[in-house]
């Protein structure tokens, strides 16, 4: 890596109000839409040790297995977990992780050099690990360091939504769901992004609210 001052700026956002929830966004973010940028969810929630979060972005929805073989992550775009620890909606920690040569970085969580739209990536933050981007079909890497936990690949997409009876449902044709219903997303992929953390790095507020969001370099 080339630890020089690298700038990433909005493409695409996915909101949470404060955990443990998910929020899900597929097909209809249209700015993006087919790009590796395409956040389809995010999902915040503790870990196996109730001392960790964990914190895990999905991009690129709706993979067929043949299209995922050839899957990748975009060098160009940053992956910026956000935490709010005082309730301003403005972040005071973020999470970053950024693709290079096959491998994921992730810096945080660090105190960010700029807020909003844009972002310099936090090279010089103490808490980082990097792994080698899982390829698909092969058994998942896990990169440590410091205590923090990351992995990056394809996986199956967890989210389930059964679109035909929604459309029912709006239509009028239908007043409820199906138990269990049809899983619109099954055998399809995402590109997943997750990364542990101790929640003492997250500072000392009992409520966060999180947010993710895609960076596209723009330097």
């Amino acid at each position: 890596m080339n630890f020089k001052k690298i700038t990433y700026s909005i493409l695409s956002l996915a909101l949470i109000g404060s955990i443990i929830v998910y929020a899900a966004d597929h097909i209809d973010a249209p700015a993006v839409s087919g790009t590796k940028a395409d956040i389809t969810d995010y999902y915040a929630f503790e870990g196996s040790s109730s001392s960790n979060l964990v914190f895990v972005a999905n991009v690129q929805g709706l993979l067929s297995p043949s299209a995922t073989a050839g899957a990748e992550f975009s060098e160009n775009t940053m992956i910026q977990f956000n935490i709010d620890n005082t309730g301003d909606n403005v972040e005071d920690l973020v999470i970053q992780v950024i693709f290079a040569d096959g491998v994921a970085y992730a810096y945080g969580p660090v105190a960010p050099s700029e807020t909003g739209l844009t972002s310099g990536v936090e090279f010089n933050a103490t808490n980082n690990a990097s792994v080698a981007i899982t390829e698909y079909g092969n058994s998942a890497n896990i990169g440590t360091n410091n205590g923090i936990t990351l992995f990056a690949g394809p996986r199956d997409d967890p989210f389930f939504m059964d679109f035909a009876q929604y459309g029912e449902i709006i239509a009028g044709n239908a007043s409820s769901f199906n138990d269990p219903g049809s899983d619109t997303f099954a055998g399809t992929n995402v590109m997943s992004v997750v990364v542990e953390v101790p929640k003492s790095t997250l500072g000392s507020a009992e409520t966060i609210n999180t947010w993710v969001q895609a960076k596209n370099r723009v330097n």
